[in-house]
């Protein structure tokens, strides 16, 4: 391997493809574990570590953490509104939220009087009078792309949002959205949000990422740990319980999945980073990667995101991480 070098701080800085955002830390700091398995305290202390490493894109939505025993939606933005309200630094914050999403199958809703009555309990929820990127979480299959858009205008035109993504998209509807923009004269989604890592590689890479090129969105990825498997904590079925989302890695325990963490973990020793560093780094080197999406329940967890700043991997890095991931 060649020498390890490292990334100059004015390179990173990454552009949110033609939005017109822009985040001068290169990993958006992930929320909902907020009021999910962290308290509102844990979270402050979390959120005043991640600003103060020089993290300032939040990624949240309003069904973070829903699905929580006595949780209906919308705990991660209150949390979030209160500590950027008692910390006084909303104008130093990326702020992402999400719309549109429901936790029953099939009942997701991108309607222009869902839009707009969820992207209005989510201000008042932030305590902000503007969200930076706000994104259609899930396509319902059923709204008009243009009815949505249309919401969007009207949000922006009101100077409640300044730029717009969508998520979890298939690449028709994707498409189908962005010709409807230019058709109709509407608002056009300038940043997608994928699940994407070196163990999910093909859906996004084969499916939404020619249309997100050739239309020149920026990409802010989720998942990019696994949830947690690619920081290497866990090995086999025995380690599922060192965490709430033990049980989503499982799949992962295979002969491929790790040879991806054998390979990490080589290369994490040469940097002197961690695992996570190195799943970290591959993502902000992969062609039109704006910045992944990671959360922390720990301050130390933090490392990881400067370890990806910190280090460029090599051709031969790169190449050695594509072989053992392809199958993915």
């Amino acid at each position: 391997m060649s020498t390890p070098t490292h990334l100059d701080p004015d390179t990173t800085t990454r552009s949110l493809g033609h939005s017109g955002l822009s985040t001068p830390f290169p990993i958006v700091l992930g929320s909902n574990v907020f009021g999910w398995n962290l308290d509102e305290e844990t979270s402050f202390r979390l959120l005043d570590a991640a600003f103060a490493a020089g993290v300032r894109a939040i990624d949240t939505a309003d069904i973070y953490s829903a699905w929580a025993e006595g949780n209906q939606g919308g705990e991660s933005e209150a949390i979030i509104g209160k500590w950027m309200a008692a910390r006084g630094n909303r104008e130093q914050i990326l702020l992402i939220t999400k719309v549109g999403a429901e936790l029953a199958e099939g009942n997701h809703d991108l309607s222009r009087d869902s839009v707009l009555r969820r992207a209005k309990a989510s201000l008042e929820r932030l305590q902000t009078e503007r969200i930076d990127l706000l994104f259609s979480h899930f396509d319902d299959g059923k709204t008009p792309p243009e009815e949505t858009l249309g919401a969007y205008a009207e949000l922006m035109e009101a100077g409640q949002v300044r730029a717009i993504g969508a998520s979890n998209f298939s690449p028709e509807r994707l498409q189908a959205s962005l010709d409807a923009a230019s058709r109709e004269n509407l608002p056009a989604y300038s940043v997608f949000q994928p699940g994407y890592s070196l163990v999910n590689r093909s859906k996004f890479e084969e499916g939404v990422g020619p249309v997100c090129r050739e239309a020149g969105l920026g990409v802010i990825t989720y998942f990019p740990l696994a949830s947690g498997f690619l920081t290497g904590k866990y090995r086999s079925e025995a380690d599922l319980g060192q965490s709430i989302r033990g049980g989503g890695v499982k799949k992962y325990l295979t002969k491929e999945g790790l040879a991806v963490l054998d390979a990490l973990e080589r290369i994490a020793e040469y940097h002197r980073a961690s695992p996570a560093g190195i799943a970290l780094a591959w993502q902000l080197a992969q062609p039109g990667i704006s910045a992944p999406i990671a959360s922390i329940t720990k301050e130390s967890q933090l490392d990881a995101f400067h370890e990806a700043a910190r280090v460029r991997l090599s051709e031969e890095d790169l190449e050695s991480l594509d072989a053992v991931s392809k199958a993915f």
